[in-house]
């Protein structure tokens, strides 16, 4: 029997993922209709990025927990994914918000240009190697669920996630970056959080059944 507390974390981390995810979207959304202005908007978006990670790779983590282990080698491979993920984009959003905004701020970026997350640059290229590994997560993950009952929805939902990284792919490495490029991604701000909260909801019905 799977202890109880790997649904509670699969559960909480579910549903933090989800919350940080909305809140990155909103985020992103004022930052696009000018409503948020340097320094806050770059602030908010990679603050709000990284509250992302760790829930996403603890509920990921639960998955591989809770699996049969005749499955276990998608969740195992998904949970690998799920780490290159968060060590690609943890680089990212650490430097942006620890070592570029500071120096922005100061008026000294030119000093730091190379760390700065700008189109088809060095951490423009981590940001989509991470959201990219995020999509694979899911993707590779699929097997996992049954075609039957709740975990049908999830499988659905994982699918749909998985059918944006071409869109990912195009938004970040198109030769030419612009704001209606960057909508192209949006369906990812449907499917990502979708999933997310799906998975977080089958291990709350996983608890209590278990109990």
């Amino acid at each position: 029997m799977v202890n109880k507390t790997i649904y509670k974390i699969g559960y909480w981390s579910g549903l933090m993922a989800f919350i940080a995810t909305l809140l990155f979207l909103v985020v992103q959304i004022l930052q696009i209709i000018r409503v948020l202005r340097f320094p806050m908007d770059e602030i908010l978006i990679y603050g709000t990025s990284l509250c992302i990670v760790i829930p996403f790779v603890l509920e990921i983590l639960a998955l591989h927990y809770i699996t049969p282990v005749k499955k276990k080698i998608w969740s195992h491979a998904a949970l690998i994914f799920s780490i290159i993920y968060a060590v690609f984009v943890i680089a990212n959003y650490v430097v942006q918000l620890a070592t570029v905004i500071p120096m922005k701020i100061k008026g000294a970026v030119h000093e730091i240009q190379i760390l700065e997350q700008t189109p088809h640059s060095l951490f423009w290229d981590y940001d989509a190697i991470g959201y990219i590994f995020m999509g694979l997560a899911t993707l590779i993950a699929v097997p996992v669920f049954s075609k039957k009952g709740f975990q049908k929805w999830v499988k659905i939902s994982f699918i749909a996630n998985a059918l944006t990284i071409p869109l990912i792919s195009i938004v970040y490495f198109y030769p030419t970056f612009s704001e209606k490029l960057l909508l192209l991604g949006a369906p990812w701000g449907i499917t990502a959080p979708l999933a997310m909260l799906l998975l977080a909801v089958l291990f709350k019905k996983e608890l209590k059944n278990n109990n």
